[in-house]
């Protein structure tokens, strides 16, 4: 299955906020992550999968500035999950992310997703 999420990638991580929730503290992802979560679910269909898959992700970066793989994956991970693309993130799941990388790419930031069946043991 490929698709296309024609937003510039977003990471979770960056700007998380601290909030009060009666007497505890609850970090929560950025209002720009919330956002791009919300906005993907057009380019995305729920399929449910449930069964051992690489996903390859190319994300075209809107600038060069560095940015950390391992955040982006998380970013779409979480938002594949949200939308029902995949049943879990865990690891019986997605298996690899093999193949994945960042480019650049200024007048069309995107993301570019490949995902597979793999067979296991």
């Amino acid at each position: 299955m490929r698709f296309t999420i024609d937003l510039p990638p977003v990471t979770k991580k960056n700007s998380q906020q601290i909030i009060k929730a009666g007497n505890r503290m609850m970090i929560i992802p950025s209002k720009k992550y919330r956002e791009y979560e919300a906005q993907c679910m057009p380019f995305l269909k729920p399929l449910h999968i449930d069964y051992p898959v690489n996903i390859e992700a190319i994300y075209y970066m809107p600038t060069k500035r560095r940015v950390d793989l391992c955040n982006l994956h998380e970013a779409l991970c979480d938002v594949l999950v949200k939308h029902g693309v995949i049943e879990d993130d865990n690891s019986e799941i997605i298996v690899s992310m093999d193949g994945s990388r960042v480019r650049y790419d200024r007048k069309n930031p995107r993301t570019e997703v490949i995902i597979e069946m793999v067979e296991t043991p």
